[in-house]
């Protein structure tokens, strides 16, 4: 009951709409009700004889009864439109704000999330608030007038026999109780099985040059075959509690109605009822029972849709850990001094990644870090835009620590060229200027040919409206970095971020983006991660990252001359280069 009032009041902004669909059902109600009246009057004059009056009685009711239907056809399709036009609405906004949930979540919340189940809680589970709101809603409503309704028509007619008509509702509503229970468990396992399934079918999907580069084609399909029945059988078992709990109501309603039919028979006989009202009764039992046994449909749908209600809400109610502090204020204007004081992180309680790390960038200049894998280099600069909080100590930019000030206003001042470059599936154009989308043409060519990649694309058959595919995969690895390249050089933000911005680019290339680089170096402040040292060599500072502790510092001449673990990584890489060359 708490989820659905929590439902209710998402769907309250509706409510004009909604307003229109129950007022249309309680006409369409009304109208049910009336119809078998009508039709037991005329078969009571039927019943009579008719004389040459009740002809005209009769055409009189045959003209009501066509508007009766007319005015049915009318407000059924005004209880159908109506709910479902306010049920999208509301999925539609639902998936717009689950979604800008996701989007507004710290990095770490995805660690351990499928991107296909995330999706399939967006646009599948999302869908089943329609099922509940265009549908089990309205017919609830109708369900609960009707037999109200029906129930005072009876008991109008014939107390005794209404009495005997409402014996097996007590038995109907116990059976929809046990039915709920045992049911429930199962549509939340096919629920999550689904979104498993979809979350496999994203992953291979994502990784399918590898399936067919290690043959593993035949392996990835039984994968795929085992979770997609791991969802079937989840399926099955809901549908097979369905199976027995709706002949069941129907058999208890059957009930009923030989109840209604023997005990009329036995008035008739005792008390002279007449076979109007026994008429009367047996057009109004359909309607009477029909809103009980539609309960069946009701309960499982209902079921269902709470199932993927849940998983929604799981989303919406899940804390976000990176947010802005109460009373941030805007960073302003940024120099792009960028400091760390006694910094430690932790992605896992108990193990650390950074350990009391301190160091401070002045404006304009370039900070590199180097070291080997693993070792915190990529979690620092995450930490200067605030992906992730420091276990304890502080980060500040021109003084001001980064959790004093809006998230927007900080990030506005960053431009990041991740490891993993990620282009989005559109022309070269949009995704260079996708940081500035009011760039023009001139711009995004400056930024290309500080990139050194210019040249390339107007070589290209569409130049810089050419596709790059999904995440780029039309393009080369060095193409895709030096475009990354380019997109943060054209945001012109005072502090830039290149985390191995030359991992994948030739030895030529890389000099190019290093002179690219080391142009920006005076204008902005740089923090570089690499493995290759020549592309750090004029960093007015460098950081030796051992074990998430800082180990060596200075400038590249005075870590050769310390002759410490930099001297040896550059002894090393010098080295490789001779025998490559």
């Amino acid at each position: 009951m708490k989820l659905l009032l929590r439902l209710s009041r998402q769907a309250i902004r509706y409510k004009a709409l909604y307003v229109a669909a129950i007022l249309s059902t309680l006409a369409l109600t009304l109208v049910n009700l009336a119809a078998p009246r009508v039709l037991s009057a005329m078969t009571g004059i039927v019943g009579r004889g008719v004389t040459e009056a009740d002809l005209k009685t009769i055409g009189w009711l045959t003209v009501l009864l066509i508007a009766l239907y007319l005015l049915r056809v009318l407000f059924r399709f005004m209880s159908n439109y109506m709910a479902h036009k306010a049920a999208w609405y509301l999925v539609g906004d639902l998936r717009t704000k689950t979604y800008d949930k996701l989007e507004r979540m710290h990095l770490g919340f995805f660690h351990d999330k499928e991107t296909g189940d995330l999706m399939s809680r967006v646009i599948n589970d999302t869908r089943d608030f329609e099922l509940l709101y265009a549908h089990m809603i309205p017919e609830m409503i109708t369900n609960i007038v009707t037999f109200a309704g029906v129930l005072i028509v009876l008991l109008t007619i014939d107390a005794k026999l209404a009495l005997i008509t409402c014996a097996p509702i007590p038995f109907i509503l116990i059976s929809g109780i046990v039915f709920a229970k045992k049911v429930n468990p199962y549509f939340r396992t096919s629920t999550r099985k689904m979104g498993e399934l979809n979350g496999k079918l994203q992953d291979n999907l994502s990784g399918i040059h590898e399936i067919q580069s290690f043959g593993r084609e035949e392996y990835e399909t039984g994968r795929i075959n085992e979770k997609n029945f791991d969802h079937v059988r989840a399926m099955l078992q809901a549908l097979k509690v369905s199976a027995v709990f709706h002949p069941s109501v129907e058999f208890i309603s059957s009930i009923g109605t030989i109840l209604v039919v023997g005990f009329g028979g036995y008035l008739a006989y005792s008390e002279g009822l007449s076979a109007e009202t026994v008429v009367a009764f047996l057009l109004y039992l359909s309607l009477f029972y029909q809103p009980v046994t539609g309960l069946a449909n009701l309960l499982e749908n209902m079921q269902q849709s709470l199932a993927g209600a849940e998983r929604v809400m799981g989303i919406l109610d899940a804390p976000c850990e990176i947010e802005d502090r109460p009373g941030a204020k805007d960073i302003g204007d940024v120099e792009g001094e960028v400091e760390f004081k006694n910094v430690s992180f932790s992605y896992v309680e108990g193990i650390p990644v950074l350990n009391d790390v301190s160091f401070k960038c002045s404006p304009g200049q370039m900070l590199a870090l180097v070291g080997p894998t693993g070792v915190g280099k990529t979690t620092i600069t995450q930490l200067i835009s605030r992906f992730y909080e420091p276990t304890s100590g502080s980060i500040m930019i021109d003084g001001k620590d980064i959790r004093d000030v809006t998230i927007e206003s900080l990030r506005g001042n960053i431009s990041a060229v991740l490891q993993d470059t990620f282009l989005f599936n559109g022309t070269i154009a949009e995704n260079i200027s996708y940081a500035k989308p009011d760039a023009s043409m001139e711009e995004i060519r400056k930024a290309a040919r500080a990139a050194n990649i210019d040249e390339e694309i107007e070589a290209m058959p569409g130049g810089y409206d050419s596709m790059v595919g999904e995440r780029g995969v039309k393009l080369s690895g060095g193409q895709k970095q030096r475009i990354a390249i380019a997109r943060a050089i054209l945001r012109g933000a005072p502090i830039i971020l290149l985390d191995e911005a030359t991992a994948a680019v030739d030895v030529e290339t890389e000099r190019k983006i290093r002179d690219a680089i080391n142009s920006l170096v005076g204008k902005r402040t740089v923090i570089a991660i690499a493995h290759r040292l020549s592309t750090i060599r004029s960093a007015d500072q460098i950081l030796v990252i051992e074990e998430g502790r800082v180990a060596e510092r200075g400038t590249h001449e005075e870590l050769l001359k310390l002759g410490g673990s930099y001297a040896h990584m550059y002894e090393i890489q010098a080295e490789s280069e001779k025998e490559l060359a």
